[in-house]
Parts: structure tokens; sequence; C-alpha cells
């Protein structure tokens, strides 16, 4: 047992859209990640996605409109409801669900690869 400090692990991120699991409980991950600019459209079939946010401002957009997250706000997308992250700063947030989400089919956009940041806007 360990006790885990999420602005430490948070902090350690490379990767915007990325996540990196710091504990597992009762069939479920707890998984820490950082965004910036905005995933792809995207759904997940096999889970749904729970959001915590630390740290920033998100907004997770929807087909049916918007919702915007501070620090403290918890927000669950159910399974297969289409949606984009979208943070117009960097913000850090905690991902609960029984699996790793952060695949190209998870919405990770090819820009944040390798510690990339989004392309600029011309």
């Amino acid at each position: 047992m360990e006790k885990i400090h999420l602005e430490t692990e948070t902090a350690a991120l490379e990767e915007f859209w990325s996540q990196r699991v710091v504990a597992a409980a009762n069939g479920n991950l707890f998984k820490v990640a950082k965004g910036i600019g905005s995933t792809t459209w995207h759904k997940h079939d096999d889970q749904d996605e729970t959001f915590l946010v630390l740290e920033g401002h998100i907004t997770i957009q929807l087909r049916t409109g918007n919702v915007d997250l501070e620090p403290g706000d918890l927000f669950v997308i159910p399974r297969g409801v289409e949606h984009c992250p979208l943070a117009e700063e960097e913000a850090r947030f905690l991902l609960v669900g029984p699996d790793v989400t952060s695949t190209t089919a998870g919405g990770k956009p090819a820009w944040s690869h390798a510690g990339g940041r989004p392309p600029q806007p011309q």
C-alpha cells in the first residue's frame, strides 16, 4: 500500500491525452492524464469514461451540447456516447475505468505522440 499524490503524478506526464495507471481497485484503473487542445471525436463501446478534473478547465463536447468542467468536477460519459474533450489551456485530470483508453481509437490526436503540442492556428 502506497499513498499517491496526484499532482506529482500528473506533473511527470510527458504526453498530452495519454494515460498512466496510478492505482487499481475493484476492477477499475485510476489513470492520470493531461490535455491541451482537443482529442478527436470518438466513443468507447466497451466502457463508460469517468473524468475528475484536478487542474484547469475541460469542455466535454457532446453531439447534444457541451459540458464545462472545473477542478473538483466529476463527469461520466456513458459507453457508446460520442465525445471530444477540449482544453484551451493545459488541464490535468483523473480517469476511472476498467481499461486504458489512450489509443487512436480512444481519441488521442496524432500530434500528441512523443510529447508533441497542438498545432498553432494560422
